[in-house]
């Protein structure tokens, strides 16, 4: 299902939007929280550079919100349609979800927010099929 040149590939892998071939991020685990905003400068298999202006990731921001609102909504289908939770037992749960995947929401909204910009170059992640003369 997931596969190189895919954009949800990049997104959910938080490898380089170009190439695909590295991740983005010193540490993969989001949950080192010492790590969690640290970013190579730029992709060493294809050069792109991930910070492409001073403050680029602000906009995730905005994307974050996003992406919070879809968490706490599947936490509320789950703990109050499914589960049959009470209202406040409903609330804590939503809040603890949110709590829990902070982390995975900030890096997946800075692959999401990347990804509007940077398209996959199947000649960027293949090298050898470039043309010389570039």
């Amino acid at each position: 299902m997931l596969k190189k040149g895919n954009k949800l590939y990049s997104i959910l892998t938080g490898c380089c939007p170009r190439c695909h071939q590295e991740s983005m991020y010193v540490d993969r685990n989001p949950y080192n929280m010492g790590n969690l905003f640290k970013m190579h400068e730029r992709c060493s298999h294809c050069g792109l550079k991930y910070k492409m202006e001073p403050s680029f990731f602000y906009g995730a921001m905005y994307v974050s919100y996003a992406v919070g609102v879809a968490f706490a909504v599947a936490a509320f289908v789950v703990s109050y349609l499914f589960i049959g939770l009470s209202l406040l037992n409903t609330f804590i749960a939503i809040v603890g979800t949110l709590v829990f995947f902070l982390p995975v929401i900030i890096r997946l909204s800075r692959n999401i927010w990347i990804n509007f910009f940077v398209k996959y170059d199947a000649e960027a992640a293949n090298p050898n099929t470039q043309n010389i003369s570039s």
